[in-house]
């Protein structure tokens, strides 16, 4: 985030996130899409993602006109993502918590004792 207006303005909970996006269907949306197309539209928010991705992290080179634009594709796919919560009845900070819980316990040891993974990939 480019300052702290934006870090106050985006400090929101999940749970804050998959109200805001239900309360924008309902006044600008009208309805959502059915799950399945929504499944589409995620996959679709994902490519776009994984080309920026491509383009910065890969061997492609961005195309002229092109932007850099992870955080907003990356919003896309939390929307959809949220749309689906919504639409299916998934608590998503439930629905988080559990899934910490259950990587922690199933990996708590994997990956520091994996030998192919090294302190120069994924850190933030």
């Amino acid at each position: 985030m480019k300052n702290e207006e934006s870090k106050e303005r985006a400090a929101i909970t999940l749970d804050e996130a998959q109200q805001q996006v239900d309360r924008w269907i309902k006044e600008y949306g009208v309805r959502y899409f059915s799950e399945l197309t929504n499944m589409a539209v995620l996959t679709e928010e994902v490519g776009e993602l994984a080309r920026v991705m491509a383009r910065k992290y890969g061997d492609q080179s961005f195309k002229e006109g092109e932007k850099e634009n992870i955080g907003e594709e990356i919003a896309d796919v939390l929307w959809v993502l949220l749309c689906i919560a919504n639409q299916t009845g998934t608590d998503i900070t439930e629905a988080f918590a559990h899934s910490i819980e259950k990587k922690t316990r199933r990996d708590r040891t994997r990956h520091i004792n994996n030998p192919k993974l090294s302190s120069d990939h994924g850190e933030l």
